[in-house]
């Protein structure tokens, strides 16, 4: 890494996807890595390696946040921190809600993005990833195409930039996610820090996921795991829904002021 990037405030906001689900770290703050944390300790390996000044990160995203939550939550405290990079995914616990309208969802991401610019941070948004694969997600694919077209025209009108996780197809991989299938797996969440430091332009070491071919399962197996995944994720996620609780309840953001980042791996998972 010879030339360093310009940021020195990253401020990283969202749902269970930020924060790192699927991800899990005893060593690291709230126990999840995840890829904002690995984009963190390339921009901070950088910094250091360059000697061109101290680098801080802060994460506040939680779990089961919606998009309106992420705003009235998140958006003034991230601000509050002075941040010139931001990034923001959100939209996507909204999206696989039965009755949720893709383009009023759009209204409100305008409205944020804007706000998330006014002081002129470098902004990165997500498209959602095609789920097209998934038995349950699946349902939500035509809203998530739609919702993405938008994403693009709003980034495109404030001047955001988009890390494309719909065209990232190795996404659609079964390895890229963990076993609740809503969240990525290790893999996954280092193949995203890879495509947000390519959005930002940055060299970073991060390996490409180059997998040996999957084997064919027979069909009785295949439908043995679905019918136990449904028992062990699906259900208690409808179960939440009646209930009108989250998983995020009760969860503060892991890292909730900016903070050195001390330690860099290079590991792709």
């Amino acid at each position: 890494m010879s030339e360093r990037h310009p940021w020195s405030r990253y401020v990283a906001i969202g749902d269970s996807f930020t924060e790192g689900i699927g991800d899990p770290d005893p060593t690291v703050p709230g126990g999840n890595r995840g890829w904002a944390d690995r984009v963190a300790e390339v921009l901070a390996h950088q910094a250091d390696a360059t000697g061109a000044g101290d680098f801080a990160y802060a994460n506040l995203a939680i779990r089961g946040r919606l998009l309106q939550q992420i705003i009235d939550e998140q958006v003034e405290p991230a601000l509050d921190l002075r941040p010139d990079l931001v990034t923001v995914s959100a939209g996507g616990n909204d999206i696989i809600r039965p009755g949720t309208d893709p383009d009023d969802l759009a209204a409100k991401v305008d409205a944020m993005i804007a706000r998330l610019r006014s002081d002129g941070a470098t902004v990165v948004m997500f498209t959602g990833p095609d789920v097209g694969m998934t038995p349950v997600l699946g349902m939500v694919r035509g809203k998530t195409a739609i919702y993405n077209e938008n994403l693009h025209a709003i980034a495109l009108k404030h001047g955001a930039l988009v890390a494309d996780m719909w065209a990232l197809r190795v996404l659609r991989d079964p390895r890229m996610w963990a076993p609740d299938r809503l969240h990525h797996s290790p893999t996954g969440h280092a193949t995203v820090a890879a495509a947000v430091l390519d959005t930002l332009g940055v060299d970073h070491g991060l390996a490409p996921f180059a997998p040996e071919p999957l084997e064919a399962r027979p069909w009785r197996e295949a439908r043995v795991e679905d019918l136990g995944w449904a028992k062990e994720y699906l259900v208690p996620w409808v179960v939440r829904r009646i209930k009108h609780t989250s998983s995020g309840d009760g969860v503060s953001p892991k890292r909730p002021e900016l903070q050195d980042v001390v330690e860099y791996r290079s590991d792709t998972p």
